[in-house]
């Protein structure tokens, strides 16, 4: 029986998602910062900015974290990364993986 209700517990725990499903509709309405470089619909003007349309949401989570953490570092990027939180920063990664 503790065998069965161990089991259980660690079945729960490695298939439960710590997570949450990220709102397109916040993220658009938090780009307004990010249009002047990257473009109002993810597509930048300058070729020195990279275009965040249709980028993988985890892969922009992952950028956006590693300046606001200051793992990578970046005169822009940096400061504005540092005043978004963690849940805008998933919102605003699936709105750009949304625009195909």
């Amino acid at each position: 029986m503790k065998k069965v209700v161990l089991l259980s517990l660690c079945a729960i725990a490695t298939t439960s998602s710590f997570t949450y499903a990220a709102d397109i509709a916040a993220g658009q309405a938090k780009t307004a910062m990010c249009a002047s470089c990257h473009g109002a619909n993810g597509e930048a003007a300058i070729k020195t900015y990279p275009n965040l349309k249709g980028q993988n949401a985890a892969y922009l989570e992952k950028q956006m974290k590693a300046f606001k953490s200051g793992e990578r570092k970046d005169p822009v990027m940096s400061p504005m990364a540092a005043t978004i939180n963690d849940a805008d920063i998933a919102n605003i990664a699936a709105y750009y993986e949304s625009l195909k």
